[in-house]
């Protein structure tokens, strides 16, 4: 009988295995990487917000915020997590 119980457990173990590799497992590295981007934000990068906005951020404060020019003389500030898409990077500048 334990031989058949295992054998009932086979297809959910199968299954969630299957889950794992096609679900969890790319949501997982997509995450590592959009953090990844968000964490390498400076000043100058041209960057697209959740809501669609494009605009260039102008300064990175602290707790987990970034102010965005969206038009001139036009600055919001936005969480960065809610960047979506880093269009342009700026070059780092040269040490003098």
């Amino acid at each position: 009988m334990d031989a058949n119980a295992l054998g009932q457990f086979i297809p959910l173990i199968l299954i969630f295995a299957i889950m794992y590799l096609l679900l969890i497992r790319p949501q997982q590295k997509k995450m590592k990487e959009h953090q990844k981007m968000v964490s390498a934000l400076r000043r100058g990068d041209q960057v697209v917000t959740q809501g669609g906005m494009i605009g260039k951020v102008v300064k990175v404060r602290e707790n987990n915020e970034v102010e965005v020019e969206i038009a001139e003389g036009v600055k919001v500030r936005v969480v960065q997590s809610t960047i979506s898409q880093v269009l342009s990077k700026t070059e780092p500048a040269a040490d003098a």
